[in-house]
């Protein structure tokens, strides 16, 4: 079964993807720090071992023998004025050193 360690490096990726759509994207940051920031997803990437630090930090590993089940409750901290990272609680399945995903919710604004 995978640790929390390597959980912690999934999550980590997981996590720089979400927030590199939900930031850098469309509907992310304002205007004007999208013109005075000009690589977004580079300065997001660049956060992956403190977001799987995080991951650790907010996570619960149930280790079922065969499989571990792992949830993540993450987000909710605001990253700017008017600007929140959503909440997102996530169930992943770990099993064979692989990751599935099982259940993710999300307070979506």
């Amino acid at each position: 079964n995978p640790t929390l360690k390597d959980y912690q490096s999934h999550a980590g990726e997981q996590l720089v993807k979400l927030a590199t759509e939900k930031v850098c994207g469309p509907s992310g940051l304002p205007m004007l720090m999208q013109v005075w920031l000009k690589d977004c997803p580079a300065m997001i990437a660049s956060q992956q071992a403190s977001l799987a630090a995080l991951a650790g930090q907010v996570s619960s590993r149930l280790d079922l023998g065969l499989l571990s089940v792992f949830t993540t409750e993450v987000g909710g901290q605001r990253l700017l004025p008017g600007l929140r990272f959503p909440r997102y609680t996530v169930t992943t399945v770990g099993v064979a050193g692989q990751f599935i995903t099982v259940n993710t919710r999300s307070d979506q604004f």
